[in-house]
C-alpha cells in the first residue's frame, strides 16, 4: 500500500512546504488537482457531490498542476506527483505532450499523468474545445499524448487531431504512467483499456469494491488482467489502520488522504499545522505498515 498526499484546496505558497514535508515523512507521491477555472455559473452538474454543487468557490486558490508539479519537484528528490486528474477535454495534446514530457524530465522521471475527461461545458467551449463528442475527442488525445511522448519523428491522423511528422525533444526517459479517472462505464473501460491505473473522486467503500471488481472484468476482457495496473483511491468512510487494510484488501495500491482534514483542520490551516498533521499520518499509519 502507498500513501499519497492530496493537497487540494491548499494556499500556493504552502506547496513546497507540504511536499518536502510528505516526503520526509514517507509518502508515495503528491496528488495535484485541475481547475481552470470558476465560471458565476454553469450549465452541467458536477458529478461528484450528491447535489451536484461545486465544494469550492470562486476564492478558492487553484495552480496549474504541471507548474506545482515542477515547483515541487525542485525543493524534493524522491517523492513522486501525479495529476488527480487533469481536465483533458479542453486542452490540447499536442501542446500539453510539450508540458508533460518538460515536467517528466525535469523532475527526473517523477510524474505521472492523471486524466479525465471534464465536466463543465463552459470550460470546453471557453477554452476553445467543443463539449460536443468530448468522450471520443479524449480518446484520440490520449493517443496522441502517448505517440508525441515515445520519443522520435511521428504523426497522427485522427477524426480530431491531424498532423505531419513532429519530434519532441527530449522524450522521457521512462514512459510518463496514465492514470485515468471518472467512475461512469465508459469511463472505466478507457482507465482498463488505454490506462495503467485509475483514480477515483470521493467515493464509499462499498462502491469502491464494486467499481475495482468491475474494472478486473473489464481489464481481462482487453486482455491486461496480468499488467500492472495502479488503483488510487479517495474512501471517505474507511480511515486508521483497519480502514486502510481494509481499502489493500479489495485491490487499493494508492490512498489518497488529506491528513489536516483528518484531524478536524480546515484547507486554509497554517503551514505548520497540517505539516504536524503529515508528521502524525506517518508516525500512526505509514510507518506502521512499513513495519508490517
Amino acid at each position: 500500500m502507498k500513501f499519497t498526499l492530496s493537497v487540494a484546496l491548499s494556499p500556493l505558497d504552502q506547496l513546497t512546504e507540504l511536499a518536502a514535508t510528505a516526503e520526509e515523512c514517507g509518502f508515495a507521491s503528491v496528488a495535484l488537482p485541475d481547475s481552470l477555472f470558476y465560471s458565476e455559473t454553469v450549465s452541467a452538474d458536477y458529478p461528484y457531490t450528491p447535489d451536484g454543487s461545486r465544494f469550492w468557490d470562486e476564492e478558492t486558490p487553484w495552480v496549474d498542476p504541471l507548474i506545482a508539479a515542477g515547483a515541487m519537484g525542485a525543493v524534493t528528490s524522491r517523492i513522486r506527483f501525479y495529476t488527480s486528474v487533469l481536465k483533458l477535454g479542453s486542452r490540447n495534446p499536442v501542446l500539453l505532450a510539450r508540458q508533460v514530457g518538460s515536467v517528466a524530465n525535469l523532475t527526473g522521471g517523477r510524474f505521472g499523468l492523471g486524466l479525465g475527461v471534464g465536466w463543465s461545458p463552459e470550460e470546453f467551449e471557453w477554452c476553445g474545445a467543443p463539449y460536443e463528442h468530448r468522450g471520443k475527442r479524449v480518446d484520440e488525445a490520449i493517443e496522441v499524448l502517448r505517440l508525441i511522448l515515445g520519443g522520435g519523428m511521428v504523426e497522427y491522423h485522427g477524426r480530431f487531431f491531424d498532423f505531419g511528422r513532429l519530434r519532441m525533444s527530449p522524450a522521457p526517459e521512462r514512459p510518463v504512467p496514465f492514470y485515468i479517472g471518472g467512475h461512469t462505464e465508459v469511463a472505466l473501460r478507457r482507465a482498463a483499456r488505454a490506462g495503467d491505473g485509475w483514480a477515483s473522486a470521493m467515493m464509499k467503500f462499498d462502491d469502491l469494491s464494486t467499481t475495482i471488481q468491475r474494472l478486473r472484468e473489464l481489464r481481462a476482457e482487453y486482455g491486461r488482467a496480468d499488467e500492472p495496473f495502479e488503483i488510487q483511491a479517495v474512501c471517505v468512510d474507511r480511515f486508521g489502520l483497519d480502514g486502510y487494510r481494509q481499502q489493500a484488501e479489495i485491490g487499493v495500491t494508492d490512498v489518497i488522504t488529506v491528513p489536516w482534514v483528518l484531524q478536524g483542520l480546515g484547507f486554509d490551516a497554517p503551514v505548520s499545522a497540517k505539516k504536524d498533521a503529515i508528521k502524525k499520518f506517518a508516525d500512526e499509519i505509514i510507518d506502521k505498515f512499513k513495519e508490517a
